[in-house]
């Protein structure tokens, strides 16, 4: 049979091998080898470890939120952008007195923005107490035409993809959340992406809505973007009032199959989660964006509770040990950038695993709904530092880390 194995191979036959390699190997031609293969420019091409940029153009948005379009940095060898996909985010990096982080924005810009050689990044202050503004507030004070940014390559997963997601999708966002579907909304209306937008965008008030203009815009050029507003705290003739309930979910989806995309501030992913409970979805049909760090654990219904405020937190990268002061109600992540210590993260949401860390003593808190690690992580005792939250003292290995240049 053509598939059968021969396995009377006479074992003489193995030792030809090596005299024909060196034959191979004598009989080549003598030109160099490269420095760099097609794969390794393709590698770095798409997963940039740094991008260099300068902040071309500032745009405000009411009193509270700016766009920044960046564009390479080329005298610190930028020569263009990492491609994306709609819906992902780059992680800033800043140096803000003693601490070093990596804060993550998703790109409002569409794809196809990239292969011209730009981002748009959207950067909202804190205003409602969803979050602490310390990298937001810096950037907004800080940030202006000419400077210069440091950027990740690309990262996450909050994207349309055809095999695992309905071709219709019901966007639910609320503030700055909206980024990444503006990215989605500008790819349908150009023919990058290919599927269906209704976007349920929720907002204060009616002058409190963001990037409007560029949702109008997408929307015009396509019956394929469709954007539906709804105001908590005012009614405006041709709004939605109130909550992103069920029935307003049903409301607006069409009858057949459909993905719900979700990017919103966690407290009002807890209410969100449980009115799309009620529309029996299938899980692959939920896809949940970056939800943002886990702030407050006391408000979590499985907290624990700790006694005590301050902890030690003792670091261990290499053969360099820091004992540093960690708060209860702050991640072991957020202590390790107070204390200066440069260390990976990306997503900041326990989800993408750059922080991962091995716990070596002590005992942490995880909240569950940010529990996003694997078995083996759990089983062989690695911690997401970002999601984690002391319940004492405690020590872990964390990986070395290289920081950004300039």
């Amino acid at each position: 049979m053509a598939n059968e194995v021969n396995l009377n191979l006479d074992p003489r036959t193995f030792l030809n091998i090596v005299p024909e390699r060196m034959a191979a190997i004598q009989g080549a031609p003598e030109t160099a080898l490269p420095t760099e293969y097609p794969v390794n420019r393709l590698m770095k091409a798409f997963h940039p470890e740094w991008q260099y940029a300068k902040i071309s153009r500032v745009e405000q948005h009411g009193k509270d939120a700016k766009s920044y379009t960046l564009v390479p940095d080329r005298e610190k060898g930028t020569e263009s952008f990492a491609y994306f996909s709609a819906g992902q985010y780059v992680c800033v990096y800043l140096a803000i007195g003693g601490s070093r982080l990596l804060k993550p924005y998703s790109i409002r810009s569409a794809p196809a923005a990239a292969l011209e050689g730009s981002y748009i990044l959207t950067v909202k202050r804190a205003v409602h107490g969803y979050e602490n503004g310390f990298a937001s507030d810096y950037i907004l004070d800080n940030w202006a035409e000419g400077g210069n940014v440091i950027l990740t390559g690309p990262e996450g997963n909050f994207t349309y993809e055809l095999l695992r997601d309905a071709q219709h999708i019901i966007g639910i966002a609320a503030g700055s959340g909206i980024t990444p579907f503006c990215s989605l909304a500008c790819a349908i209306a150009d023919g990058t992406e290919n599927c269906s937008l209704t976007l349920l965008y929720a907002s204060r008030r009616a002058d409190e809505i963001l990037l409007k203009d560029a949702l109008d815009e997408a929307a015009a050029k396509t019956n394929k973007v469709k954007v539906i507003h709804i105001l908590s705290d005012e009614q405006v003739p041709g709004y939605e009032h109130g909550l992103i309930t069920a029935e307003l979910i049903k409301k607006y989806a069409p009858p057949s199959d459909f993905s719900i995309f979700m990017n919103v501030q966690q407290d009002m992913y807890d209410f969100c989660n449980k009115q799309i409970e009620l529309l029996a979805l299938p899980s692959r049909r939920i896809r949940r964006g970056l939800s943002g760090e886990c702030k407050t654990p006391a408000a979590q219904a499985d907290y624990p509770g700790v006694k005590g405020e301050r902890f030690t937190l003792t670091v261990n990268i290499r053969d360099n040990k820091q004992n540093i002061p960690c708060a209860a109600g702050e991640s072991l992540l957020v202590a390790m950038e107070r204390a200066g210590i440069a260390v990976s993260s990306r997503c900041r949401g326990g989800e993408c695993g750059f922080c991962s860390a091995k716990l070596i003593s002590g005992e942490v808190f995880v909240p569950a709904a940010f529990d996003k690690r694997r078995l083996a992580d759990i089983t062989f005792g690695f911690i997401h530092t970002c999601v984690s939250f002391p319940l004492g003292d405690i020590t872990i290995d964390a990986p070395a880390y290289r920081t950004a240049q300039g």
